[in-house]
């Protein structure tokens, strides 16, 4: 991402990798993330567990149930099952708060709304999760958003060509830094 009206006033700002993006749009804006240091203790600890586990365990069981050209059925369970276990760490964690952080919405909901039925999950088994992804899913601005996305949504996920660029890269096809 690049802003090109940092709040410093300053030369345009690059920002990569979709937790920064947040963080970094969120301080920007003094919006989605609890201005208090235990709040945004909180909501940083849910933005960054997701980062380092629910976004990378979902990312695997969506390409070795979907994409991957043999099916394994040991990598297939393994991702599946890591997915129910984060599922339920999240449910738990909603099981006496509104949003993930507490009261309020916030990045750690943002980065944590995810496309459940692609993850082989059953939501009927994490009520509070279920709950709280039909509230996220309700909000306006996520109504919105998706409707931008609607027209896109009929295109296969990945084609071959995307593939290739996916799933066949390594340091020396896509160049040094």
């Amino acid at each position: 991402m690049i802003d090109r009206r940092p709040a410093d006033g300053g030369e345009a700002i690059t920002v990569f990798e979709s937790g920064a993006i947040l963080l970094y749009l969120a301080e920007k804006t003094g919006r989605f993330l609890p201005s208090d240091v235990r709040g945004r203790k909180i909501v940083s600890e849910w933005l960054f567990w997701q980062m380092g586990g629910l976004g990378p365990m979902a990312g695997q069981n969506h390409h070795f149930g979907t994409y991957a050209p043999e099916k394994l059925p040991y990598a297939i369970n393994r991702y599946v099952n890591e997915t129910n276990r984060l599922y339920g760490v999240l449910d738990r964690r909603l099981a006496y708060r509104t949003f993930i952080g507490g009261e309020e919405y916030t990045i750690a909901d943002m980065a944590c709304f995810v496309p459940w039925k692609r993850q082989q999950q059953n939501l009927d088994d994490f009520a509070n999760l279920k709950r709280w992804f039909y509230a996220v899913q309700e909000r306006p601005a996520t109504i919105r958003a998706y409707a931008k996305g609607e027209p896109f949504s009929s295109r296969p996920t990945v084609t071959e060509e995307g593939k290739k660029i996916l799933f066949r890269q390594t340091a020396t096809s896509v160049g040094r830094a």
